[in-house]
């Protein structure tokens, strides 16, 4: 299967702005490209690459003063495999956890897993250590959180969320991270693209996911806390401890966004575009 994914961001700054993007699909997925991605800018900057902590890809540049567009785009070859399950997999001990793994237990900006051990422990305490512990997890965040795209907020955290009403797909993610990271399992933040295929496409605006990474039995495992199932075609962008560390878009300088465009469609040879739902979901 062939995934076409981009985005477009438009915004105005009243003076040159320098900016820092987290766009690009993770370095693992360039073997799969097509064709080199396309990142253009209107009008043209200069574009520098480097990676973060996280090896994530940043795209560093200064957007003149007036409109300044960013576009990316690119076309990958997919495996058209499910994300992968195993009900049998373990939490790993403290002690036992691989060093890379350790700064995924402790508490960020939007995760105060500090604050909500306690909770955490109540609710999930009890249920069988490993998989269906994580699922556990999932599950409560549907039954607190309704998912609502016009009540993002970027001062909701992983608190906040957890007394319950409305969210996006950030403030389900969170959720799940505190109460992981409070019952010791290790937990990262993943951002990226995730389209309607092989589901019911969703009547509503397309824009970048995120969900999470669980080390489970000695690897990642990953678990969407928004939509709450396995999902097909999912391309990674960067990851970190919570949506901190993966802003798409840093300015330092004000700014304003007049236009934001996300998308990630199967497409044939072509690159024409194909129905989702052709992908059918596996057994």
């Amino acid at each position: 299967m062939l995934v076409r994914v981009g985005h477009q961001f438009r915004i105005t700054v009243e003076q040159p702005t320098p900016l820092i993007c987290l766009v690009a699909p993770e370095a693992a997925r360039h073997p799969d490209f097509v064709a080199p991605e396309e990142v253009t800018t209107t009008p043209e900057v200069e574009v520098h690459e480097y990676r973060d902590r996280f090896d994530n890809i940043c795209r560093r540049m200064i957007a003149p003063a007036g409109e300044f567009i960013l576009r990316g785009d690119v076309t990958l070859r997919d495996s058209e495999a499910w994300d992968e399950v195993d009900p049998d997999a373990q939490e790993v001990p403290v002690e036992e956890l691989p060093d890379e793994a350790l700064m995924f237990l402790t508490p960020s900006r939007y995760v105060e897993s500090d604050v909500l051990s306690q909770q955490a422990w109540d609710l999930f305490g009890q249920v069988t250590p490993g998989w269906g512990r994580v699922q556990a997890i999932l599950d409560h965040g549907h039954k607190v959180l309704r998912f609502d795209y016009g009540t993002a907020s970027v001062f909701r955290t992983a608190h906040d969320a957890s007394q319950g009403g409305t969210g996006v797909c950030r403030d389900f993610t969170h959720l799940s991270l505190a109460y992981l990271r409070a019952m010791n399992i290790p937990a990262r933040y993943v951002n990226g693209y995730v389209g309607d295929i092989g589901v019911p496409k969703v009547d509503a605006p397309m824009d970048f996911a995120a969900w999470i990474e669980v080390f489970l039995s000695g690897r990642w495992w990953t678990f969407d806390p928004r939509n709450n199932e396995r999902r097909l075609g999912r391309v990674v962008v960067a990851r970190g401890h919570d949506a901190a560390d993966v802003s798409m878009l840093s300015s330092f300088g004000p700014h304003t966004l007049t236009g934001f465009d996300v998308w990630c469609h199967p497409v044939d040879d072509q690159g024409r575009e194909l129905d989702g739902m052709a992908f059918g979901r596996s057994a």
